[in-house]
């Protein structure tokens, strides 16, 4: 009889650890997925009121003091020294312990039925402020871009924990066997954390986020070579495929199951993703109502894009927007941030509810944290505020469509908007609270990496139920 050796005997048997993980990931956790489709529709915990996602996060951080949370009194002491107290025991990023106060040299406004109070640099958001539940109140971990980013993403300041996209499509799969079920779009540079953003961490690399380009091959690579057609495409991945299964059944490495189901997916997007990116099909008022122009990269495109998605059943779209980050030269930059994304966002609320669509695709709108009442620079002879630093204690976000209040505005910060006066909101809190839109209980959805239990809020958050409709 022939000895083997214990990683002789576990890399063989038909219980390898790699077997059973595979298992797991084909069967007991995905419901109603099956070995041909581990993406497959997936069953939630609860009855959902929303069925997709579009998030949409401005990277670099907008300021919420010149966007969605006014504050007359400290209009009041613009270019004054911020009292003491108000900084005690706190550090910036940038400006140290403390400089002159900055009010908003934006106009504020009440809109809609409910009275959402939004600044003038938002003139098409302001048409539909009664879509919008805001949240005034958000604080996190993190002061700096990159950690920032990954805790509002992963619930963890550091790369290696799967993205918050990642975990709603491990939790809940795909409708559309022809699209990934979790998309990426960006404009400008990524920024901060960059990819780490849509990581599958710990998580198999399926449920990972896949990147989307506007201009060029939609999806890298995903064109034939020059001098190949689709059929000689179909001969090298059937060669391949039998190459993969060879060696799936002799190690059972889930990843190899990943490969094999990604090159099938890049095949079918070869015929499903030239036709979704051609946005020339759209009618001319729908065109006009996004401000997109098909051929070009913008924004604008990228949000009709995401409807067009979710159209065809993605369940999660993220678009990624840069140069939020206004250190200085905010009077320019912020008006200029605002005139590329204020359309765009605007227009995508208003077609998702005239096509009925509204009610089960939640829109978020935000980002890793906000911006400081301190100004950021040297005083200037005309009055102008430099520039704002970096701030975590008190900045907001807003949620729109998918089962949450129309209307709504929730938490407060304080006069100065340094801190959270009423109702403070946690970045798990909003996480919990999303998750809970899809039919999911974060507390629930887990995955054991390293002999522990790992989710999204770590062992935080709760369900904002003041507003879910």
């Amino acid at each position: 009889m022939t000895n083997l050796s214990r990683r002789a005997f576990l890399g063989t048997s038909g219980v390898s650890l790699g077997g059973i993980a595979l298992a797991q990931l084909l069967g007991e956790h995905a419901a109603g997925a099956t070995a041909d489709n581990p993406l497959g529709d997936k069953a939630p915990h609860f009855p959902p009121r929303a069925k997709s996602v579009i998030y949409l996060h401005m990277i670099g951080a907008p300021s919420q003091l010149d966007l969605f949370d006014e504050k007359p009194e400290l209009v009041k002491w613009h270019n004054q020294p911020c009292p003491p107290e108000v900084t005690k025991g706190r550090d910036f990023a940038f400006i140290g312990k403390t400089s002159a106060l900055a009010g908003s040299p934006w106009k504020f406004a009440r809109h809609g039925e409910s009275g959402q109070v939004i600044s003038e640099l938002l003139p098409h958001l302001s048409t539909v402020a009664d879509e919008l539940a805001v949240v005034r109140s958000l604080h996190t971990e993190e002061i700096n871009h990159a950690p920032a980013q990954m805790f509002l993403h992963s619930g963890f300041g550091r790369g290696g924990r799967p993205s918050f996209g990642s975990w709603v499509t491990y939790g809940l799969g795909s409708v559309n066997r022809d699209l990934p079920g979790y998309v990426v779009l960006v404009t400008g540079a990524k920024g901060g954390a960059g990819t780490s953003l849509w990581a599958p961490g710990f998580l198999p690399s399926i449920y990972q986020g896949i990147q989307f380009r506007s201009e060029g091959d939609p999806v890298l690579f995903l064109s034939s070579p020059d001098g190949h057609d689709r059929e000689d495409r179909r001969q090298v991945l059937d060669t391949l495929q039998q190459l993969n299964q060879q060696r799936l059944e002799a190690t059972g490495d889930p990843e190899i199951a990943t490969r094999i189901r990604q090159y099938e997916m890049a095949y079918r997007m070869q015929a499903s993703v030239p036709d979704l990116m051609n946005i020339r099909d759209e009618s001319p008022a729908t065109l006009e109502l996004y401000g997109a122009k098909p051929g070009q990269a913008s924004f604008a495109n990228n949000c009709l894009l995401a409807r067009r998605l979710v159209e065809r059943g993605v369940r999660l779209v993220e678009l990624y927007d840069s140069s939020w980050d206004h250190h200085s030269g905010l009077q320019t930059g912020l008006p200029n941030k605002c005139k590329q994304t204020d359309q765009g966002i605007a227009a995508l609320i208003k077609d998702l509810r005239q096509r009925g669509m509204l009610d089960e695709t939640l829109i978020i709108w935000g980002s890793e944290f906000g911006r400081t009442p301190l100004r950021q620079g040297g005083a200037s002879k005309d009055g102008k505020v430099p520039g704002r630093d970096h701030h975590k204690d008190a900045f907001t976000m807003w949620l729109a469509g998918g089962g949450v209040k129309r209307g709504v505005s929730f938490g407060r910060s304080d006069d100065f908007g340094m801190d959270v006066a009423e109702n403070p909101v946690h970045v798990h809190d909003m996480n919990a609270t999303i998750l809970h839109l899809l039919g999911m209980d974060h507390e629930r959805l887990t995955y054991k990496y390293q002999g522990r239990e790992f989710r999204l809020t770590d062992v935080h958050g709760r369900v904002l139920t003041e507003l879910l409709a």
